[in-house]
């Protein structure tokens, strides 16, 4: 069978190529805008040339740009520098760098942690490097079991060791499909694998949806597998005192291995982690290639991610006031008449059907004093492109009326509701 070959194309022929699928995506009304936000991080911001209520945010516990947090990042600058110009072996660490990881993994119920550059290098340089690892086996197999909708950077580090360690295999599951991951498990017991790590987000980040993680772990257990979770929108946000979905499942410290981020909840500005066992923990400094190849974070942002862990552990106030506001704006949005992804977490989902609808939707709103992006295929699935709410502590019921005003407004001129 004759199989078609690609036409080579040359630097000329391939700009040409590149503004065509450029072209397609602007008139299918899928090609994505950044509008800047014209100041600070809030609940409430300027952009597009007006005051605009922040729906599009993981500001979850609105630390931004708290007075505390920008305070403990100025006096981080001011004692520790702005940068190290380093990674962490050579001379990259500092005394607040070790604070934050003991702080991190105490908060988290873990022995250690180690802090990288994101959570999506966090969460790849932990797959390639326990499953690169022979650890005095010369011939071996592995298997990792990972949730559908898992975050892009699961996915990937699990498709960069798979390429790299050929010994690696991956057995999918519907999405949060528990029947499904436990007839898996079961049916590989005869197949003898050396490492079993089953994979999920704590919350998925398209459906503000969590993972049953008290059944994880009793699954984990019982069939002598690692439980990895991405705990990257739950730490801060789930649970009584914002430890994430072990908290709110009444699993606090039985998870095997934890990554999350600074950029959300902590904060909101960079920095991942991967917090377990503290042998794990020292196996992958010695081993993850982000970590050692990627410089150290800098100061000004490892202090004000400690001071963020301070303001959670003095009390719950923040994270009460979030769970207050999500509340309130799901059972509004809903008498609305607007469909959302049922749940309880601050990503709320409001469903329009076309990714040109979320378009139109998301630009309206806009004009109307609401910043909030829709989200289409390849993101999530073709038909049900939506706008993808994200409520925060920030917020007063003042900005929610507004931002409900609007979308009451704007939906019925669409013929969403």
């Amino acid at each position: 069978m004759s199989q078609s070959v690609a036409k080579k194309l040359g630097v000329k022929s391939l700009y040409q190529a590149l503004d065509h699928e450029l072209a397609q995506a602007k008139e299918a009304k899928t090609y994505k805008y950044e509008v800047p936000v014209e100041g600070r991080m809030g609940g409430v911001v300027q952009a597009n040339g007006r005051s605009q209520v922040m729906l599009a945010s993981n500001n979850y516990l609105g630390l931004a740009n708290h007075p505390r947090i920008v305070e403990a990042a100025k006096k981080g600058l001011d004692k520790y520098g702005y940068g190290l110009a380093s990674v962490r072996f050579i001379c990259g660490t500092q005394p607040l760098h070790l604070e934050l990881e003991e702080r991190i993994a105490r908060f988290l119920g873990t022995e250690a942690a180690i802090l990288h550059s994101s959570c999506f290098a966090a969460n790849e340089a932990f797959f390639a490097a326990l499953l690169g690892a022979q650890l005095g086996a010369s011939d071996y197999r592995d298997v990792i079991y990972s949730d559908a909708l898992n975050h892009a950077s699961i996915i990937d580090g699990i498709r960069l060791s798979r390429i790299a360690v050929k010994t690696t295999d991956l057995n999918a599951y519907k999405h949060n499909n528990i029947q499904q991951l436990r007839t898996a498990l079961a049916e590989d017991k005869a197949k003898d694998y050396r490492i079993s790590v089953i994979a999920t987000d704590g919350v998925f980040s398209m459906e503000g949806e969590y993972a049953p993680l008290k059944e994880f772990v009793e699954m984990a257990k019982s069939n002598d597998a690692l439980l990895f979770v991405d705990e990257s929108h739950s730490t801060g946000v789930l649970g009584a005192t914002g430890r994430g979905t072990p908290e709110h499942c009444g699993v606090h410290g039985k998870i095997d291995v934890i990554s999350g981020t600074l950029g959300k909840a902590l904060g909101g500005a960079a920095g991942g982690f991967i917090a377990g066992k503290k042998n794990l923990v020292d196996f992958l400094r010695q081993k993850s290639r982000p970590y050692t190849f990627s410089n150290s974070l800098p100061p000004a942002i490892v202090a004000a991610a400690i001071e963020a862990l301070n303001i959670l552990e003095e009390d719950s106030s923040l994270v009460e006031k979030l769970h207050q506001n999500t509340d309130y704006f799901r059972k509004e949005v809903k008498r609305l008449g607007f469909t959302i992804l049922e749940g309880i977490h601050p990503i709320v989902p409001v469903m329009v059907g076309e990714a040109s609808t979320a378009m139109d939707m998301s630009n309206q709103l806009l004009e109307q004093g609401v910043y909030v992006r829709g989200l289409w295929y390849p993101v999530v699935p073709n038909g049900e492109a939506r706008l993808r709410v994200q409520i925060s502590a920030a917020h007063e019921v003042e900005d929610l009326d507004r931002a409900l005003a609007a979308f009451a407004s704007v939906g019925k001129k669409l013929g969403v509701i």
